[in-house]
């Protein structure tokens, strides 16, 4: 009797550590996530909700079932250059942090998933929070903020693999590992991965290797980590896009990057068109309790990236590259290279104070420096003027930016059941950038040097209040500020002096919600109103390399509506559905004509912003069987801001043909096919194995695009027509993959 007892404390104890230790470890996000009484829009998933999809996929594929999400793929399968898209915001505008740490490049604004190969199999949990969302570290949320939390360090000792492959000779290979806690306090986690693709599309091949470790100590009321993960990549370009014409002659799968001709004018696709990249993280963390209503968290951060993409460019002007000093107007084809080579560190912290009754307050700010070096070389010319060296450099600037930010927050019950959120976050930006560019001012041939200095002070606040009507219903209401400053690309299309400089955007976020939950069935509806000044938009025209240009527009709104509900009648099945209704409007857009007059267009649709967007999950679950169709509908989104869905030119024949401009709308399904069991007697604690059809009914349809025409006037209306005669290349798409498989297995020992 007396050993029974002795094992049941002992086992009580072990819970009570494993408990402790994993709410010292939350600590890291406890600061800048949502809360049941946050009076926001946001959906969490947790670590079991993101194994039962990821099979290599990356993480914005993961999410995609989320409300108001939509994602991007260059190659066409969700593995390699991917983007996630919130309410029609693009990936420049959505916050992304892991353990409280800015995950953002803090040049461009983004995160580039191709150099975080399968982080999701360390990640703890995600918050995906809509709208303004609540101060956090980095760059400005203009639509969404994604807060990741990376596993926790268990308490048992185990070792895991993760194995799957299907279509376009897709894989992924992962090895897990996990010490648990050793001598009473010290733990080791990590993980090796591999990813593999050749692409839907043509070439469009992904190689992705990384790993994460983690060490840490445990005290009774401390946790310090040391973190490192790092992604090197290298994928073949596949971001040029496809006209419809290139794709009734090629097919969708056709790829121009890398493409040449021969001396024989065959055609050929170089080998080497690809992009390479190794970024290193470091963060040490710790995380204390300060008795049993305050905690802290700090921590320090250091990020390395460096790497290049190769290109084959035909038919260059080699003034442009410093290799025809005569200016003979010379022109060839070349092999050039454009390197990165940056760091970014910093600093964050916080302290949390909750009485566990009626009042959490948090106090938190960071500190980061970017400093980015940008250059250029030539590996090859084809047809030379002078001699010249291998690897001529041809540009290099410089970039620093120091991102500063303090905040506080404060939810109080002010009534039983109602509470008030006040959120004040105070935030400076310094941004300098200097030194020879990659473009030529073409008007007085020299090249363009940057010479900028700007800073920006914003102060953020967010105002809301959360009633729990009865233990079951739920309202909210929140009003937020929030502010963003302009990337490296929106200062780079402004480098001539006659163009102002661009502004720092500002959103005015009013969020309205209703939540009921219940033991079988949940549901929620949430109304936005996001009010942008001076946000940037797509203006329709390209700068001197042909890229798209944005500039900031005067007014432009994103107005809607998010409906969610779950149902859960029996254990064995469940139904998840969400659906976006919304209206996103830029007022006034103006473009510029033929003859150089500038036209008003009035009230037009945001481009990438759909009005529709809604997911279908049917779950069921049998004794280890696992089933999982999941549907999704996205509606027509324009390729421009300017309201038309083609632009006017002539084909081969000299005939009239309107060339489209939009992303058509599709509906997809996937089904996930699963089975898990136990194997004791082997040493297996559990192991699953299944399969995934993706888009199982093979719907056609493009996941990004762009378009640049040109516009006139014809009996006194504006039309888009082809930038010349015979133009059927103003608008390129990437198509995604029609039906594909991909099988998986998953075990742990």
């Amino acid at each position: 009797m007396m050993t029974v007892w002795c094992a049941s404390l002992s086992l009580q104890a072990a819970e009570l550590d494993t408990l402790k230790s994993v709410e010292l470890q939350e600590v890291e996000v406890k600061a800048t996530r949502a809360t049941k009484k946050t009076p926001m829009a946001f959906t969490n998933m947790d670590k079991e909700q993101l194994k039962a999809v990821n099979f290599g996929q990356d993480i914005p594929f993961l999410l995609s079932l989320t409300p108001s999400v939509t994602m991007t793929s260059d190659a066409g399968n969700g593995i390699g250059y991917t983007s996630l898209r919130v309410r029609g915001t693009d990936p420049s505008r959505i916050n992304i942090t892991a353990n409280g740490i800015p995950m953002n490049d803090a040049e461009s604004a983004q995160l580039y998933w191709v150099n975080m190969g399968d982080f999701a199999s360390s990640v703890q949990s995600m918050q995906i929070q809509r709208g303004v969302g609540t101060s956090t570290n980095g760059a400005g949320a203009f639509g969404a903020t994604l807060n990741m939390q990376t596993e926790n360090i268990g308490m048992e000792p185990y070792f895991g693999v993760d194995l799957s492959g299907g279509s376009y000779y897709s894989h992924k290979e992962t090895l897990r590992f996990g010490t648990g806690l050793m001598k009473g306090h010290w733990g080791i986690q990590g993980r090796l991965s591999n990813i593999g693709s050749k692409g839907y599309l043509d070439r469009a091949s992904t190689k992705l290797n990384s790993y994460f470790v983690q060490a840490g100590w445990f005290g009774d009321n401390t946790v310090v980590k040391f973190i490192t993960f790092n992604g090197v990549e290298e994928t073949y370009h596949a971001w040029n896009y496809t006209s419809k014409y290139e794709q009734s002659l090629y097919g969708r799968t056709y790829n121009s990057c890398g493409e040449y001709y021969d001396a024989d004018g065959n055609t050929r696709y170089y080998d080497d068109q690809t992009d390479n990249y190794h970024q290193q993280n470091y963060q040490l963390i710790w995380n204390q309790r300060l008795g049993q209503v305050l905690s802290l968290n700090a921590a320090l951060h250091y990020t390395k990236g460096k790497g290049y993409y190769e290109e084959y460019k035909r038919k260059r002007t080699l003034f442009e590259y410093e290799l025809d000093p005569q200016m003979t107007w010379a022109v060839s084809d070349l092999v050039r290279q454009k390197k990165m080579d940056n760091d970014f560190y910093g600093a964050v912290a916080s302290l949390v104070y909750d009485n566990h009754e009626n009042l959490q307050a948090t106090f938190g700010g960071g500190w980061n420096k970017y400093e980015g070096d940008h250059f250029g070389l030539v590996k090859w010319v084809k047809a030379p003027v002078t001699p010249i060296q291998p690897n001529s450099p041809y540009y290099f600037d410089k970039t620093k930016k120091t991102d500063f930010n303090v905040y506080g927050k404060v939810t109080y019950d002010l009534l039983s059941g109602l509470n008030a959120f006040v959120d004040l976050q105070y935030r400076h930006v310094g941004i300098k950038m200097d030194g020879p560019t990659d473009e030529i001012d073409w008007d007085i041939y020299e090249r363009i040097v940057y010479d900028m200095k700007q800073s920006y002070d914003f102060f953020n606040p967010k105002f809301g209040l959360n009633y729990d009507i009865t233990p079951n219903h739920k309202a909210y209401i929140s009003y937020a500020i929030a502010h963003k400053e302009p990337t490296r690309n929106n200062f780079q299309n402004n480098l001539n002096a006659a163009m102002e400089l661009p502004k720092a955007e500002r959103l005015n976020d009013l969020e309205v919600g209703y939540k009921y939950q219940s033991k079988v069935f949940s549901a929620g509806a949430n109304l936005y109103w996001m009010d942008y000044k001076d946000q940037f938009v797509l203006t329709g025209e390209i700068d001197k390399i042909g890229e798209a240009i944005t500039r900031n527009v005067d007014k432009s709104y994103r107005l809607g509506v998010e409906l969610e509900a779950a149902v859960k009648p029996v254990d064995w099945f469940r139904w998840d559905i969400n659906a976006t209704w919304s209206k996103n409007r830029v007022k006034g857009i103006t473009v510029v004509l033929d003859d150089g007059n500038v036209a008003d267009l009035g009230d037009q649709p945001l481009a990438f912003s759909p009005d529709w967007i809604a997911n279908n999950i049917f779950t069921f679950n049998y004794k280890g069987m696992k089933a999982s169709i999941q549907s999704q509908y996205v509606s027509k989104q324009y390729l421009t801001n300017t309201g038309f869905e083609s632009y006017r030119t002539l084909d081969d024949n000299d005939k009239p043909v309107d060339v489209g401009m939009m992303l058509d709308g599709h509906f997809t399904t996937n089904i996930d096919l699963s089975y898990n069991f136990k194997l004791p007697k082997l040493g297996l604690k559990d192991a699953t194995i299944g399969v995934t059809l993706y888009n199982l009914f093979s719907a056609e349809y493009d996941n990004n695009g762009w378009a640049a025409p040109a516009y006139t006037k014809e009996n006194g209306n504006v039309v888009a027509t082809g930038q010349g005669t015979h133009d059927l290349y103003e608008a390129g798409f990437a198509p995604s993959a029609p039906f594909n498989v991909m099988a998986h297995l998953s075990v742990n020992f």
